[in-house]
């Protein structure tokens, strides 16, 4: 529970998103609302009416976002107008949680613990929630769709993770504060936030390898705009990269360092069709790890034994999330197709006393769980073709600058995609990126069909 700062932060986002829609434009707007309501917003806080989900950190700055194209700017958003086969990823992404719903009718008891049926209430309940997990994905298809909206969104992203980084250290100086100090209470656990005789900065994002991710993402777009020679601040974009870097590495995140050193050797010194071309590889291995699971070919000891040359405690935490995954997999495997819904059917318990003995990491994991591998399909799919079709807009772009943001923002989904695979850091802002990168990639491969029309 939040304290009255909390809820009031709540009650107050949609009327800063309409103050927002009014003043600037709908590209402008957007990126703030949704992206400032996942860095602001209380994490947990939520409030709670009749028939519609709760309304917290991740709906209510979707919501917002909704009613402000809607009503403010009088833009409708196309859910499946012009989307061609993708429009079967969406509708399978909505739909399937009803059938989850209504193939998980019977109530589990093991050990004592009680867990409930689903009803089809609950379906409908977990599909327009669905439907609200994907809004930011069609507002960035449809209303950033030419290299200046694309370009903004790289810089505000900038901005967001320059003025946020102030926050961050101040908590790696005297640990993880401000959303106790602000909204009274601590979001998780505070131990998993002390690394290497310090502190994970938390923010208001609910944990550290959130705010690790987060500014991973900012450095990709401060590297991209370095190489492009764009500057937009008093600061050398090359002085801007190298602090965010500095950022991360303080963040004390073993897997988001290595993501974010990586992107920023990637970007800096190679060509975009070589960005492009990892960017699909990542999508790939994200897309093909849950079968090589099952069949058990995935490399998961040599992954540990590399870990451990670099840090025994980082091994030993990797070596017990491929565990948990290995009996979460087999699990999920009674319940293949649509998975075993919420209220917690998709752990595992202790058949003796009802313990919870499964810990869910990787968000293809938990969505393969609760939903199935349609599910998995589903959301995984509409991520990855944001990067297929990229790759096949990339050679219809002729300028070297806008061939680098594209390459760029391939690239950053592409992370965004494999980190799915340890953790689970999906959420609206990245959806709407993600809708972004389609929005651009389709507006591309439309010119260049007319052209060769004419």
């Amino acid at each position: 529970m939040g304290n009255g700062i909390a809820y009031a932060a709540l009650v107050l986002w949609p009327l800063i998103a309409i103050y927002l829609y009014r003043i600037t434009t709908i590209q402008v707007a957007s990126i703030w609302v949704i992206l400032g309501g996942f860095m602001l917003l209380p994490v947990k806080t939520s409030i709670n009416l009749p028939m519609i989900p709760e309304m917290g950190k991740h709906t209510i700055p979707v919501i917002s976002a909704l009613f402000g194209c809607w009503l403010i700017k009088k833009q409708r958003i196309s859910f499946i107008k012009e989307l061609g086969k993708i429009k079967y990823l969406v509708i399978l992404f909505i739909v399937v949680p009803f059938f989850t719903a209504g193939l998980n009718s019977d109530p589990l008891i093991i050990g004592g613990l009680f867990l409930p049926s689903l009803s089809y209430y609950d379906g409908l309940a977990l599909a327009v929630n669905q439907f609200l997990v994907i809004v930011p994905f069609f507002i960035g298809r449809q209303f950033f769709k030419t290299y200046d909206d694309q370009l903004l969104m790289f810089k505000l992203i900038v901005i967001a993770g320059l003025y946020y980084s102030l926050l961050m250290l101040l908590e790696v100086r005297l640990s993880p504060q401000l959303h106790t100090w602000l909204y009274g209470y601590f979001p998780h656990s505070f131990g998993q936030q002390m690394r290497f005789s310090g502190f994970r900065p938390v923010v208001f994002m609910g944990h550290g390898l959130l705010v690790s991710f987060f500014t991973v993402i900012v450095l990709i777009c401060a590297v991209t705009l370095w190489k492009n020679r764009i500057k937009f601040c008093r600061f050398s974009p090359a002085v801007l990269s190298y602090y965010l870097l500095v950022v991360l590495v303080l963040c004390k995140s073993v897997a988001s360092t290595l993501y974010g050193l990586y992107a920023f050797l990637l970007i800096k010194s190679t060509k975009p069709k070589t960005q492009h071309k990892m960017a699909v590889t990542f999508v790939c291995l994200a897309l093909v790890y849950p079968a090589m699971s099952m069949m058990k070919i995935f490399p998961h000891q040599t992954v540990i034994n590399v870990a451990t040359s670099f840090d025994q405690s980082r091994a030993e935490s990797l070596e017990f999330r491929f565990e948990n995954e290995e009996i979460l997999l087999e699990h999920s495997r009674e319940r293949f197709f649509f998975g075993w819904g919420g209220w917690g059917r998709n752990r595992v318990y202790n058949e003796k006393t009802g313990k919870d003995d499964s810990v869910t990491d990787g968000r293809w994991i938990i969505t393969l769980g609760q939903f199935g591998i349609l599910g998995f399909i589903a959301e995984f799919g509409l991520l990855a073709i944001t990067v297929f079709r990229a790759y096949a807009a990339s050679k219809l772009v002729k300028p070297m600058g806008e061939q680098s943001l594209l390459a760029a923002h391939s690239l950053l989904i592409g992370v965004v995609m494999i980190d799915q695979l340890p953790n689970a850091t999906l959420a609206p802002w990245l959806w709407l990126l993600a809708g972004i990168l389609l929005g651009r990639s389709e507006a591309i491969i439309s010119k260049g069909s007319e052209v060769l029309r004419k």
